[in-house]
């Protein structure tokens, strides 16, 4: 073997790794461009995917909030016409103060009283039925005015005993039920 020939076998075998070394690094640039390529999909995909979740979860939110509003309005709405029947309540109960029956009712109401207290009692009202209460309850009338729409106000002379069968009374213990067939 000459000298020519060992060196052009040395060449030879060098380009080989040369052109071996150039197919590695073309392969190896080709692996680190798909797994970048890779690595900017998944992230790509994450950051798709917070983004729909942080979407879906803000669009819950404001769909809970607006329906509590709505609640709330409704609420408020109910509330206010409640709030009217009662004041119409209250108004037809005055207005009935002025009824040609409100003077049996009167008197219905001190025998109620009489029978529930006893005898010995004081019966108030309002100051415009002083005259019906003296004549209904005779001695037991009081007649010191009460601030009400109507009815009495009885009490035992010992004032260990009292029942209100005014009209304001009797409507607060019964505004539940006014407000179910107002409802």
């Amino acid at each position: 073997m000459s000298l020519e020939s060992l060196v052009e076998e040395i060449r030879q075998h060098a380009e080989a790794e040369l052109r071996a070394t150039i197919e590695q690094q073309k392969a190896e640039g080709i692996r680190i461009v798909a797994d970048r390529d890779r690595r900017i999909a998944e992230l790509r995909a994450a950051a798709q995917r917070a983004t729909e979740a942080e979407a879906a979860r803000e669009r819950a939110q404001r769909i809970a909030a607006a329906k509590l509003q709505a609640r709330k309005l409704l609420y408020e709405a109910r509330e206010q016409r409640l709030e009217q029947g009662l004041r119409e309540t209250r108004q037809l109960l005055a207005d009935y103060t002025a009824s040609p029956g409100y003077p049996a009712v009167l008197k219905r109401m001190v025998e109620v009283a009489t029978a529930t207290l006893g005898r010995q009692l004081r019966i108030s009202g309002r100051a415009e039925d002083a005259a019906l209460l003296a004549k209904a309850a005779g001695k037991a009338f009081d007649a010191a005015p009460q601030p009400i729409l109507g009815g009495l106000i009885a009490e035992t002379t010992d004032k260990s005993r009292r029942l209100n069968l005014s009209f304001d009374e009797l409507l607060r213990l019964r505004e539940d039920e006014v407000r179910e067939l107002l409802a």
